[in-house]
C-alpha cells in the first residue's frame, strides 16, 4: 500500500485527536472492557473536575468509557485530552502580566511611574543611595539588561520583570520574590458561552472514520477553506492512502481545496499509475495547474506569495499539459494573464514548446502569454496554424495573441453597450453577480430590463458565496452612502475604505434584484431534504454568513468576520495576549491596546502602555512587557468594567495589537490573544483563567497589527472584525493610530448593520421556510414563536411571515422534535440525526446529530 508519511498534527500544532475534538467534540479511546476499580473512578473524577475548571462537561457515556480504562491509559489519555483542551484555550503557556496582582498593583499614574524609572535609569549609581528614596544597600542589578533597581521602591513580589526597561528578568534573579498569596476567585463560577460537552466518539476505529467524514466536508465545500479548515485538511487527508480513492470525490469544487489534495496525491511518484488519471478528472481549469504546481512548491493555493516553483517529473509534466491542451484555449490563454510572471516560471518547468507538436493548444496559451516572436521555423508554423483554428487568436508577421474575454466586457461597459456585455457576462453568471451594480448603474431605459432578465436566467448557475453577496450588496443600492467597504484579496484581511460616489438605483430596481436573488436562495433550499419541523434562534441575526474566510484568523470558536454577539451581564471583560520570541525575531515587543469612542466617533481616551488606567477603574492594563524569551513568553491583559466606561462616556472601544517594533506576527514562535468574560467586578483568582476564555485566536502571517474585535459599550455587545491594519515604521502606539482606528471602526460598524451582508440568521429562516412544514423561532428573552405553513402559501410569503407577529397555535410542537435546527446554543435534545448548526454546540455531539459548520450552512446552496 502506497500511503504519504503520515503527519500527527498540523503546521500550526494541532493533532488529529484535537481537530477531532473541536470539530466534532468527540473523544476517541482505546477499547478496553475492564471492570472499573476505586483508582480509575477517583481517575475520572479528577478528569472530570479539571475539564470543568476549563469550561467543558463530560457525558455519561464518556465518563463510562473513561472508567472502563486501566489506570496507566486513562493517565495517558486524561493528560493527551487536557493538553489539546489548554492549547486550544491558550492555557498551555504561563501568564504572567508584568504587574502580578493586577488589576490591583497596577498604578494608579503611569506618568509617576514613568518618572520613577527615567530617573532610576539616568542617575542611579551602584554603591550608592537610592535616588527615589535615599535608602543605602538596596540598589542592585537585574539580569540580564544590568538595570539599577532598588528592592524598596520597586516591589519585586509584584514586578514579573525589569522596573526600567521591562525585559523578563532571569527567573532566579534575587530581585523577583515570591508572589502574595492571592485571593482565590469565588466559588459558583459561570460556565462560558462557548461550553461544550463532550462525547464519546468510539474507538480508534471510529477516529479513523470520523476523519473520513470530515475530510468528505471539507472537499466538498463549494468556498474557500480558512487557515484552521486547510491545516484540518491536510490531517485528514494523511488517514487515506493512494492506493485506493474511493473516498476521493468525482469533484472538488473549492479551488484552493482542489490544489492542496492533488497536490497531496501527487506527492509521491510511486502512486502515479492511480493519482495521475484521479488528478487529472479533478483539474478542469488553467489555474487549476498553476495552483497546484504552487502549492507542491510551499506556497499558497491563494496565489497570494507564488514561491520559486520545483522541478516537475516528466510524467507529471506531460499529464499538466495535456489537461491545459484539451482546455479551451482562448479560456487558458486568459488565465495565464491573470498571472503572468506565475505562469511564465510554470512554462520554464513544464517546456510547453518541447511538446507544441503533442499539445499544440498549450503551446499556443504560453506564446501568446510570453509575446513569442513567429519566424519561418517549424515552432513558428505550428503556432499559427494552431491558432487558425482558436477564433479568439489572432496572428502577425511578428506575434500570435489571444484577446482576454474581460477586456471585451471592459470595452462593452465602457461604450454603454449594455446588449453586448450581457451577451458576453451570461457566459460567466458569477461575473454578472459581481457586477451587478455596476451593469444596472449603466442601464438606460428598458436596458434595466434586458439586465434583470438576464439576471433572472443565470442566478442558477453561480455559486452560494457569489450570490449571497450578491444579494446584500444590492438589496442597500436603494439608499445613498458616504462610504464603501473592500476586502482585497492578500495573505491577510484588511479593510479598505473609500468614498462612494455611485448614484443610488432606483428603489424598484432594487427590490426586483432582491427579489429574484432571494427567490433564488429559497429555491435551492427548496431543494434540500425536507422536513417536519425547524428551530431557529432569532439571535442568529447578529451572525454574519461567512465571507473571505481564506483569511479567519484560527479561533477557539469559529465566528464570522462581522459576527456581533451580546456580552452577558453583570460581567466584566479581560482581554489577554501571549507572544513568544523565535531565535531569528530577537527582542520583541507586542502591545495589546484599547481605543476608547464616544458615539460620533471621536477619541476620547486609550488604555495601553502609555496610560495603564483609563477613568480610574473602567480600563486597567496589566503593565507593558518588553521581551518574551523562551520558555515563558509574555503575557498582557486588559480589563474593561462596560458599566463605567459608560459612565465615562465611551461609546465603542477599539481592541488592538501591536508590534512596536514592526516584527511579523508570523516572525515569532508564537502569539496568540484573546477574550475572558469574567464574573462581577472584584472577583479575583488567576490572571488567566481558562474556565472564563470565550475566545482565542492566533495572530500569524505578515501583518504587524491587528484589529480583532470592536466593543458597542451601550448595546453591550462584541463584534467580531479580525482585521489586519496596515501600518508602517515602528513604535507603534495606540493614540497614534486613533484617526485610523475611528475611520475603520465606523466603515465597518456601518457596513456591517446596513444589511449589505446576509446574516446566518436570514440564511437560518430561507432555509427553514423552504424546507419545513413548521417553524419554532426562539427569542432571546427565552420566549418562542411558532409558524405553521398554510394552504398554498408561497414560500417568499412563509420566510416573510416568520419572525413577525403573525403566528399560528401549535401546542402539540416541542423543539425536541425538530430535525433541522439554526441554534446559538447547542441546549435542546433534538432526534437522531438531526441535521443542526450551532455556533456553540453545547451538548450536541456529531455521534448523534450532524453537525454542520457556518461555511457549510452556505455552501448546501451549491
Amino acid at each position: 500500500m502506497t500511503t504519504a508519511t503520515t503527519s500527527t498534527t498540523t503546521s500550526d500544532g494541532r493533532s488529529l485527536a484535537a481537530a477531532l475534538l473541536a470539530r466534532r467534540g468527540a473523544v476517541h479511546l482505546p477499547s478496553r472492557n475492564s471492570r472499573p476499580t476505586v483508582d480509575t473512578l477517583a481517575g475520572v473524577a479528577l478528569l472530570e473536575a479539571d475539564l470543568l475548571d476549563r469550561g467543558y462537561l463530560m457525558s455519561a457515556g464518556l465518563r463510562h468509557a473513561l472508567a472502563a480504562l486501566d489506570a496507566q491509559t486513562l493517565t495517558a489519555q486524561g493528560r493527551t485530552l487536557l493538553a489539546d483542551i489548554d492549547r486550544a484555550l491558550g492555557a498551555d503557556r504561563p501568564h504572567t502580566p508584568l504587574f502580578r496582582n493586577f488589576p490591583e498593583s497596577t498604578p494608579e499614574s503611569t506618568l509617576a511611574f514613568y518618572v520613577d524609572r527615567v530617573l532610576t535609569v539616568l542617575f542611579q549609581a551602584p554603591e550608592q543611595p537610592c535616588v527615589l528614596c535615599a535608602t543605602d544597600s538596596t540598589v542592585h542589578a537585574v539580569s540580564p539588561c544590568a538595570h539599577l533597581v532598588c528592592r524598596t521602591c520597586f516591589d519585586g513580589s509584584d514586578l514579573s520583570a525589569c522596573p526600567v526597561c521591562h525585559r523578563r528578568t532571569d527567573a532566579d534573579d534575587p530581585f523577583l520574590r515570591p508572589r502574595r498569596p492571592r485571593q482565590e476567585a469565588a466559588r459558583g463560577r459561570a460556565l462560558p458561552d462557548r461550553l461544550r460537552i463532550l462525547a464519546h466518539g468510539g474507538d480508534l476505529t471510529a477516529r479513523s472514520e470520523d476523519a473520513g467524514h470530515e475530510l468528505h466536508v471539507l472537499l466538498t465545500r463549494p468556498t474557500a477553506l480558512s487557515p484552521q479548515d486547510a491545516d484540518d485538511l491536510g490531517l485528514f487527508l494523511d488517514t487515506r492512502d493512494r492506493d485506493d480513492l474511493s473516498w476521493l470525490p468525482e469533484a472538488i469544487p473549492g479551488r484552493e481545496t482542489k490544489a492542496r489534495t492533488l497536490s497531496w496525491l501527487l506527492a509521491d511518484p510511486a502512486a502515479y499509475d492511480i493519482t495521475l488519471p484521479a488528478a487529472a478528472a479533478l483539474m478542469d481549469a488553467a489555474t487549476d495547474v498553476l495552483r497546484l504546481l504552487v502549492v507542491r512548491s510551499g506556497g499558497d493555493a491563494g496565489l497570494i506569495a507564488v514561491p520559486r516553483l520545483t522541478a516537475v517529473p516528466r510524467p507529471l509534466r506531460r499529464a499538466l499539459l495535456s489537461i491545459l491542451d484539451g482546455l479551451d484555449s482562448a479560456l487558458v490563454a486568459e488565465d495565464m494573464r491573470r498571472h503572468t510572471s506565475a505562469w511564465k516560471h510554470a512554462g520554464e518547468r513544464l517546456h510547453p514548446f518541447e511538446y507544441a507538436s503533442r499539445y499544440p493548444n498549450a503551446a499556443l496559451a504560453f506564446a501568446a502569454l510570453r509575446g513569442f516572436r513567429l519566424a519561418g521555423d517549424p515552432l513558428s508554423v505550428r503556432l499559427r496554424a494552431t491558432a487558425d483554428g482558436v477564433p479568439a487568436a489572432t496572428t502577425t508577421e511578428a506575434k500570435v495573441s489571444v484577446t482576454p474575454w474581460a477586456a471585451e466586457v471592459e470595452t462593452a461597459l465602457a461604450r454603454a453597450d449594455i446588449t453586448r456585455a450581457l451577451a458576453l457576462l451570461v457566459q460567466r453568471p458569477g461575473e454578472l453577480l459581481r457586477r451587478l451594480d455596476h451593469v444596472l448603474r449603466t442601464a438606460e431605459g428598458g436596458e434595466t430590463e434586458l439586465v434583470l432578465s438576464a439576471l433572472e436566467g443565470v442566478a442558477s448557475r453561480v455559486a452560494p458565496a457569489v450570490l449571497l453577496s450578491a444579494l446584500g450588496e444590492i438589496r442597500t443600492r436603494a439608499r445613498r452612502t458616504t462610504e464603501r467597504v473592500f476586502f482585497p484579496k492578500g495573505g491577510h484581511a484588511r479593510a479598505h475604505i473609500v468614498a462612494d460616489q455611485r448614484t443610488p438605483l432606483p428603489a424598484t430596481v432594487v427590490e426586483r434584484a432582491e427579489a429574484l436573488l432571494t427567490g433564488e436562495v429559497l429555491r435551492r433550499a427548496g431543494e434540500l431534504d425536507q422536513v417536519r419541523l425547524a428551530v431557529v434562534d432569532a439571535a442568529l441575526d447578529g451572525v454574519v454568513a461567512p465571507f473571505a474566510e481564506r483569511t479567519a484568523s484560527r479561533s477557539l470558536v469559529t465566528l464570522p468576520r462581522g459576527s456581533e454577539l451580546a456580552v452577558p451581564d453583570s460581567r466584566t471583560l479581560r482581554l489577554f495576549l501571549h507572544w513568544m520570541e523565535s531565535d531569528t525575531s530577537g527582542t520583541t515587543d507586542l502591545d495589546l491596546s484599547t481605543a476608547m469612542f464616544d458615539a460620533d466617533w471621536k477619541h476620547i481616551g486609550t488604555c495601553d502602555y502609555t496610560r495603564l488606567r483609563f477613568a480610574r477603574d473602567a480600563a486597567v492594563h496589566s503593565g507593558d512587557l518588553t521581551s518574551a524569551p523562551a520558555p515563558r513568553g509574555a503575557s498582557e491583559f486588559v480589563d474593561l468594567d462596560l458599566d463605567k466606561l459608560a459612565t465615562a462616556g465611551v461609546r465603542y472601544v477599539m481592541t488592538t495589537v501591536y508590534s512596536f517594533s514592526n516584527v511579523a506576527f508570523g516572525d515569532l514562535d508564537e502569539a496568540f490573544a484573546g477574550l475572558m468574560v469574567r464574573d462581577a467586578p472584584g472577583t479575583t483568582g488567576p490572571a488567566f483563567d481558562p474556565r472564563q476564555v470565550e475566545q482565542r485566536f492566533d495572530l500569524t502571517g505578515q501583518s504587524k497589527a491587528s484589529v480583532p474585535m470592536v466593543i458597542d459599550v451601550a448595546a453591550r455587545t462584541m463584534r467580531w472584525l479580525d482585521i489586519a491594519q496596515g501600518v508602517t515604521g515602528t513604535h507603534h502606539a495606540v493614540h497614534r493610530h486613533a484617526d485610523d482606528l475611528a475611520l475603520l471602526g465606523h466603515g465597518l460598524t456601518t457596513l456591517f448593520t446596513s444589511g449589505a451582508r446576509v446574516s446566518l440568521g436570514e440564511l437560518a429562516i430561507w432555509q427553514a421556510a423552504a424546507r419545513a412544514e413548521a417553524v419554532i423561532v426562539r427569542h432571546a428573552d427565552g420566549s418562542r414563536s411558532t409558524y405553521r405553513r398554510r394552504v398554498e402559501e408561497a414560500t417568499s410569503a412563509f420566510a416573510d411571515r416568520l419572525g413577525t407577529p403573525a403566528t399560528d397555535d401549535a401546542p402539540d410542537l416541542e423543539t425536541t422534535e425538530a430535525s433541522l435546527a439554526y441554534l446559538l446554543r447547542g441546549d435542546i435534545t433534538l432526534p437522531e440525526g438531526s441535521e443542526v448548526f450551532a455556533l456553540h454546540p453545547g451538548g450536541l455531539a456529531a455521534a448523534g446529530v450532524r453537525l454542520v459548520a457556518a461555511a457549510d450552512l452556505a455552501g448546501s446552496l451549491a
